[in-house]
Formats: C-alpha cells, structure tokens, sequence
C-alpha cells in the first residue's frame, strides 16, 4: 500500500491514493473477458520483444529468434529471444501499471511494429497465479546481467540481479505457477490449444512441449497464413482458402473473397454463409494483429449490412483498446471497414456480371435480409434489386425479368389483397406484385431508380374493375332484380355487387376489399355504436368516407348466369350470399364471424332447398 501523503494547503495539487492490490484486482479481473487471455498476453510481449531484438539485428538469419512455450501441470512458462531488460527497465517498465516498455527511448517511434500499446498484459496472468517470475537479459547491452522480478498480486515486487550464466543468452522467461482453481486454463493440453488458437499465424516460430520424456517439441504454428502460401493453379487456392474457412468457423464457405489492403497491411478472406441469418443478427470475425489473433467476435470491422459473411483477417496497422479483445474506433478503422464494405460490393457486382449460378445460391439464402439492407443502402439497392426474387402474376420472379414484359408494375399492400386479384389480374394482362410481405412494397416502389421507363403504382380496386369487360345493357337490366336482392343481402357487409366478364370463367366472383377499408368500415360501425359518448367523439372525428366492398359476379361463369335468372326472391338471396362466401374463402383472408355464419346459413339453406326439389 502506498503510504498515504501529509496535508497540503487548500488549492495545493495533491497525488493519487492508490491501493495496488485493488487496480491489480481490477485490471486483471475485469479488463479481460477470460482467464484464457493470459496465455495471448504473454505471447503478444514476447512477439514485440522479437521484434524490438530484430531491431537491434536486423541482418539475423530468418527464424533465428522465437517463442518457447512449455507447460507440465505445475508450471507455465514462456520464454522468447526477444531483446530482454535491463535492471533499469525492469524497474520502469516492470513495477509501474500503466507504462510500456514499447515507449522506450529509440523505440517510440517505432510503436507501429508493435502490438501491445499499454504495457498492462501483463497483469492478466494474475488470473491463473498470484505471483508471476520474470527472468530477464538485455540484449542491448554486451555482458549485461541477468534481472530477475517477483511480482504479486497484492501489488508488491522484488528485484534482484543475477549472474549473466542465470540465462546465458538475452531474452526473457516468464513462469507461472498456476493456483489450483485454474487447471482449466493451465492443463499441457489447453495451454497447446491456447498457443495454437492465438498464434497460429504469428510470423515467428513458435514452439510447444509438456517435458514428458521423448515426446518431441511440437510447432505452434508450422505453416504461415493461407492466403501468404503459393498454390500451383487458382482454383487449388480457392480450394485451400475454403477449407481454411471451414476449419475456422465450422460450415462449407457458399464463397470466399480474398481481402487484401496493402495500405494497413491486412489480407484475410471473408467466407460466404451457406445459409440465411436473420436480419440484424451479427457474427464476430476473428481478427489477428501482426499475426497474434485479438478477437473472435470484431464485428466493428464489417459494417451491419454485411451480414453474409464471417471473415478472418491479419492487418498490421490496426489498433487494439486496452483489454487487446476488440478495435480502438479510429480513423484507420473507419477507412478500413469502408473499404473491405467496397470489396464485398465488388463480390456482388462481380458475381451479378459474371457467375450467375453463384448469385442466384446467394440470393436464395439471403434475399430477405438482403431486402432488408436494400431499403436502407443505395448501393445495395442498385446491385441486387432487379435480381431479388418477387411474387407476382407472373410467378416467382425477379424485378429485372417482370418489368421486361411489364412498363407499369401494380404492387398490393397485402397478401390477401395479392391472392385475391393474382388470378384475374394475370388473365387481364396486369402486372402485379405481392407487397404484403416485409420490406418488398418499399422496395419495389423504388425499382423506377434503376429502371426509369418502368412506372409503379399501388393496386387500386379501380385499377382492376376498370380492366373488367362490362356486361351488354340487355343483360345488365335481366339481372336488375337480382342484384339489387344481392345488394340488399350484402349490406350488412357494406358490400356492393356488380356484374362483368372476366377471365378464368372458371371464377364465380371476385372479392374486391382491402385491409384498410375494412379498419375503415369497423372504425365507422364503432363510432355509430358509441354515439355521443367520449369514444364517439374520438373515432368519429377520425372518421372517412369508407370505401365499400365489391362482390364483382362472372357473367362468363355458368353458375353466375343461372343465379342471376332466379326469380324466387329468398333463394336469390340465398344464392348471393353463398357466392359472397365463396369469393371470400377465396381471398384468404381472415374471416369475420358474421361472414363465417353466413357461409354455414346459406350453405345449409342451399342443401334445403336442393333437398325439396328433388322430394
């Protein structure tokens, strides 16, 4: 514990209290999302050793240098040949939280090789052990001797100097002697795992063994990264990328797209999803620095819209925060993520122009959330709207495909209202789009953007009944009297009835009534019921003028034409109710219990009736 200060005089500064077995607490208990990071941590101080020491000799052989990993079940240690401390290192580096040895003179300005930038990793090792040994020699200065360092939990250290045959040549060795409540982390096995998982693509060799006799040393990371290696043909590089993405994340890439920004020193691939997600759901990328893997879950690197994809990528000049488990929010990050953004849209564009089978598996996996990005993203829009498939008269197509036979494109606001028209719509030449579902009535408003001399407009029941052929006027007054008992029987609906022809003949009659108009007609019946109290007042100033139904009968059709003749008053009644019932079963839509009543009443009067003929 730091020893507290005398009173200064009001207005005087004044120090810090700081009680170190609390930050160290802190920083090594919450700074980190696992116990697992220690291993990381240290493998990240002795790679910028490496690479301070490569510094200092730049003309060393190629794997000259490396990482020793070793692990028995009662110790973990990490040694490196990295450029080492010195007692007076030790001392500034070592004993004050906060500081970093990657700030040292001559070495400032070199702070892009490294990828620590904090000099706190260290105190993640107390989350396996409560006391860490250090044994150090500088390779900066000739004969310089061995340091050794005991830091402990509680925040104390001692320091001591050794001999220079305490270790024989510069470097550092780190050695933990785990607590029993973290054999987890600590196992042979698990810290094997731990240095394959975070150094697999480290530049510098890096070596594994359990001191178990005769069982060899093992290589951490025996090849360099996929995409670094030299393939005999493209196609067996994109096979090898594909089963690397596949080791990684555990599903069959539908592609992959290399990544490569030679401005920050990244390459990577992003690997395609097989299958779709749902909108808004984010998968982390695994993304390593300088080789050293800082997360798994880095989705700050894409942005949100790219959903599709997982990616692995190593970058040199990204920045790690604090914890080194996820990017600092900068400039470079911003420029970084917009430009492999641009990469992804060039897969797409790419894809579209040149391998029509790979964007159809594509569209079909992804085409609702891809729709979902499309209300939002212009450029999106541009690729992929004319390949997005649609459901429309014509069938299931896309926009590009219908507006080739169709200029003006008729888009409904519902399902229901879809399914209603679909039939006589497409025997009338119309070209309608089913907009009811999620995201396709916005964006199919917004196809003229890229197709101008295609016009879109929502579906109006005019539009349709005006393409229905008028009866002749003979036939028109023969039927007068039945249609005004159909009108008559269908008020309770608010529904009117006309007679036309249409195609199929096969169609008795055409429900013609949307979402809104039936909210409209209930609003109005409940403003009636309430008259003059409170809610009365309220839903009849939002009251309008509610546009009626329309029960359109087939002249065409041969049992319209033998209804419209009947001239007994109650079975003309009779007969038009159940045409209304069948015209809305046939619309799919919910169905009111006054309409489910009259479907059972005039079912069961029709058999009465057919029942007394024949008796």
């Amino acid at each position: 514990m730091t020893p507290p200060l005398p009173a200064s005089p009001d207005g005087a500064d004044r120090a810090f209290q700081v009680d170190l077995r609390g930050l160290v607490d802190l920083l090594s208990h919450h700074l980190y999302s696992s116990p697992r990071v220690y291993l990381r941590e240290l493998l990240q101080n002795a790679v910028d050793a490496l690479t301070a020491r490569r510094g200092l000799e730049p003309d060393a052989p190629d794997g000259a240098f490396g990482i020793r990993l070793f692990a028995d079940g009662s110790v973990v240690r990490v040694e490196d040949d990295g450029v080492g401390l010195s007692e007076a290192d030790v001392h500034t580096f070592l004993a004050t939280i906060g500081r970093s040895s990657k700030r040292a003179d001559g070495i400032a300005e070199q702070r892009g090789d490294f990828i620590g930038q904090f000099g706190i990793g260290l105190l993640s090792c107390f989350l396996v052990a409560d006391e860490i040994h250090v044994l150090s020699r500088s390779a900066r200065t000739p004969d310089a001797p061995a340091v050794e360092w005991r830091g402990h939990g509680d925040g104390s250290y001692s320091v001591r100097t050794l001999p220079a045959s305490a270790r024989p040549r510069p470097g550092t060795t780190v050695t933990l002697t785990p607590r029993s409540d973290t054999g987890e982390w600590t196992r042979p096995d698990q810290v094997h795992a731990l240095g394959r998982h975070f150094g697999s693509l480290l530049r510098h060799p890096v070596s594994f063994s359990d001191g178990t006799a005769g069982a060899p040393t093992v290589s951490v990371n025996p090849e360099p990264a996929p995409w670094a290696r030299t393939y005999p043909t493209p196609g067996s590089r994109s096979r090898a990328l594909a089963a690397y993405g596949e080791e990684v994340f555990g599903f069959a890439p539908l592609d992959t797209i290399e990544l490569d920004l030679p401005a920050v020193g990244l390459k990577g691939i992003a690997c395609v999803l097989p299958e779709a997600v749902p909108a808004g759901r984010r998968h982390g990328h695994r993304v390593h620095v300088k080789g050293m893997l800082l997360s798994e879950q880095a989705d700050e690197i894409l942005p949100e819209w790219a959903f599709f994809v997982r990616c692995v990528i190593d970058a040199e000049s990204l920045r790690p925060t604090a914890s080194r488990e996820s990017l600092y929010e900068d400039d470079t990050l911003a420029a970084v993520r917009d430009a492999l953004a641009e990469r992804l849209r060039e897969w797409i564009a790419r894809a579209a122009a040149s391998d029509p089978e790979l964007l159809g598996r594509f569209l079909q996996a992804h085409h609702l959330a891809v729709k979902s990005l499309a209300v939002h993203d212009d450029e999106i829009l541009r690729l992929l709207l004319p390949w997005l498939p649609f459901e429309t008269t014509d069938g299931h197509t896309t926009l590009d495909e219908f507006a080739r036979t169709h200029r003006t494109v008729l888009v409904t606001s519902s399902v229901e209202e879809f399914r209603q028209v679909a039939a006589i719509a497409s025997a009338a030449g119309l070209g309608v789009v089913n907009g009811g579902y999620t995201y396709d009535r916005e964006l199919v408003h917004r196809l003229p953007e890229i197709r101008p001399e295609v016009s879109v407009a929502d579906l109006d029941p005019a539009t349709l009944t005006a393409h229905l052929d008028p009866v002749d006027r003979e036939t028109e007054l023969a039927a007068s009297a039945y249609l005004a008992l159909a009108r008559d029987a269908l008020a309770v609906f608010d529904c009117d009835v006309a007679l036309r022809t249409f195609h199929p003949a096969s169609a008795p009659a055409l429900l013609v009534d949307s979402r809104e108009a039936r909210h409209e007609r209930t609003r109005s019946q409940l403003a009636r019921e309430q008259e003059g109290g409170l809610w009365g007042d309220i839903l009849g100033a939002l009251r309008q003028e509610a546009p009626r139904a329309q029960l359109i009968l087939n002249q065409l059709n041969p049992l319209v034409r033998t209804a419209v003749a009947i001239d007994e008053p109650e079975l003309a009644r009779t007969s038009a109710e159940a045409l209304y019932g069948q015209a809305a079963l046939l619309s799919r839509r919910p169905l009111r219990p006054a309409e489910s009543s009259l479907i059972n009443r005039s079912f069961l009067d029709l058999l009465a009736h057919a029942l007394r003929k024949d008796s």
